[in-house]
This record gives C-alpha cells, sequence and structure tokens, in this order.
C-alpha cells in the first residue's frame, strides 16, 4: 500500500534518484546501526557515520572482532574506509578497502554538541513512539464519565 502519491515507487527512478543523490542526502543513506550496548545507552537504533567513529565489520571478507578507526567517508562512492583495513596493490602499494556503511556496526561514537542534539531528538521520536496509542487510567476514566 503506497502512503504518499508524490513519491515514486518506479524502481528505475528510485535508482536513478540514489545514485545521483548530493552530498548531504548521501550522508543520509550512509548511515550505520549502532552496537546493542550503543543502542541501550542512547535509545537510538542508527547513525549517520562519521570520520572518527570506531566500527566494526560485520559482513563480508574483512568481517571479525578488530574494532578500526573510520579514516575517510568517501560519500561519492557511498564507501567509508576503516583503519586496518587495506590490501595490497600490485605495485607494492597499500589502499584502504572501501566497505559500505551498512555493513559496519558502531562500536564508539565521536561525540561533539551537534551529534548530541541529533541524538537527544532521535531518541525523544522514539520514546513518542512508545506512549502512542496508549490509554492511561486518568483518561479512561474521564471517558467513562463523560
Amino acid at each position: 500500500m503506497k502512503f504518499n502519491n508524490f513519491v515514486s515507487s518506479s524502481r528505475r527512478k528510485n535508482r536513478k534518484r540514489h545514485f545521483n543523490a548530493p552530498s548531504h542526502i548521501r550522508r543520509k543513506l550512509m548511515s550505520s546501526p549502532l552496537s546493542k550496548e550503543l543502542r541501550q545507552k542512547y535509545n537510538v537504533r542508527s547513525m549517520p557515520i562519521r570520520k572518527d567513529d570506531e566500527v566494526q565489520v560485520t559482513r563480508g571478507h574483512y568481517k571479525g572482532q578488530q574494532v578500526g578507526k573510520v579514516v575517510q567517508v568517501y560519500r561519492k562512492k557511498f564507501v567509508i574506509h576503516i583503519e586496518r583495513i587495506q590490501r595490497d596493490k600490485a605495485n607494492g602499494a597499500t589502499v584502504h578497502v572501501g566497505i559500505h556503511p551498512s555493513k559496519v556496526v558502531v562500536v564508539k561514537l565521536k561525540m561533539d554538541k551537534d551529534r548530541k542534539k541529533i541524538i537527544e531528538r532521535k531518541a525523544r521520536g522514539r520514546q513518542a513512539d512508545k506512549l502512542k496509542g496508549k490509554h492511561t487510567e486518568e483518561s479512561v476514566a474521564a471517558m467513562e464519565t463523560s
């Protein structure tokens, strides 16, 4: 069921908008889930990834227990580069391997005032959703008397 008639459900148009997205929208598209501990702490499921976050790869060839710092967020290619995840080129040089942010989990966030604001705003939204549709004893009593 379609909720908004102004948003296309065409695969072709969605792919076009995804791959031609400007940088400020790519930031949102490049979000990573938070670890279970951070999810409990902040009451937020995912965040747009950022340069000095510490992440753990959960999918693909490089998945494992080691935690690495994000060295670069390459929005043009929809990938992030992580500290110790590199490979050797044929000429002997080492290059970072690009990994999509959805395939990592954030273990430690780089906090500043803007990030704190985002987390508070998202957590407030989740609290409102939990209370939505619930009747309190007072509201039930008020309905019965009227």
